[in-house]
């Protein structure tokens, strides 16, 4: 597990923003999921940093970077990062929300990515119509609503199984480390807090002019809706392939470390 004290800080526009730069070559960065942090990746990112640089950033909002008091965009925050670093361009791999932002930030700045990998994410312009997602995302909002954090946690961890498993069928130890994020997140946060960020919009009329290749990973057991999604980028894009891991979810970083390490290796060996 990263230490707090391994940490850096990016003094943005808006508030220090936490990141992990650790390793040497060319540039790596991992982008973690809604609600969790840079921990997300702990498995990937010694293993990574023994042949490139990896940049693990806290998303705004996220662990131990700032919240947002202004208007904002991830992908904007991800650009000022990569140019403070001059660490561009890099190879984008990012889970769930932080795919999203991985696909954002090749449309907005193309001259700081040089690949993407997208798990179980497409564009950040995605909305759920499966009945099992939107019920589970109604019970968060539920929780929420009434100050009934255990309420939230238990829905937002639902989504590591997904819809054919339950929470028996994790490592217990997985569920331990996406909860331990996830109210560390939430705890940053009240209820009537102002949402700062302001969503991409046009995204799909723009995703067949990316031209750098595009990997996407998805768990099997995912949402059928982020599934297609990821696999209609990975068809859209003038370079682009898709791989599905069996037997997981919405993690298969954590869930199956070894295995999305390697599919992440081998691509990074075909650039």
């Amino acid at each position: 597990m990263t230490a707090t004290s391994d940490l850096r800080r990016f003094p943005s526009s808006d508030g220090e923003l936490a990141y992990l730069d650790t390793g040497t070559g060319d540039p790596v960065v991992l982008l973690h999921s809604g609600f969790t942090d840079h921990r997300v990746f702990d498995a990937q990112i010694p293993s990574l940093a023994r042949h490139h640089r990896v940049i693990a950033p806290d998303v705004r909002g996220h662990g131990a970077s700032a919240n947002a008091t202004r208007p904002f965009r991830w992908a904007d925050d991800l650009a000022a990062l990569l140019r403070h670093l001059d660490a561009g361009p890099a190879v984008l791999v990012g889970v769930s929300m932080g795919g999203a932002i991985a696909t954002d930030t090749v449309l907005e700045h193309p001259e700081l990515v040089r690949a993407v990998v997208a798990c179980g994410a497409s564009t950040s312009e995605f909305e759920y119509t499966d009945p099992w997602t939107r019920g589970v995302l109604a019970e968060q909002a539920a929780a929420l609503a009434v100050g009934d954090v255990e309420g939230w946690l238990t829905a937002f961890l639902r989504f590591v199984p997904g819809q054919h498993r339950t929470l028996d069928d994790v490592d217990p130890d997985v569920l331990r480390r996406v909860r331990e994020m996830a109210l560390g997140t939430l705890s940053k946060h009240t209820p009537d807090e102002e949402n700062h960020h302001v969503p991409l919009t046009g995204t799909w009329s723009r995703v067949p002019k990316i031209d750098v290749p595009v990997l996407t990973v998805n768990g099997a057991l995912d949402v059928p809706d982020l599934i297609a999604d990821a696999e209609r980028l990975a068809r859209t894009v003038p370079d682009g392939r898709s791989v599905t891991i069996d037997g997981v979810a919405h993690y298969p970083n954590m869930e199956k470390p070894a295995e999305f390490e390697e599919i992440v290796t081998g691509f990074l060996r075909t650039l």
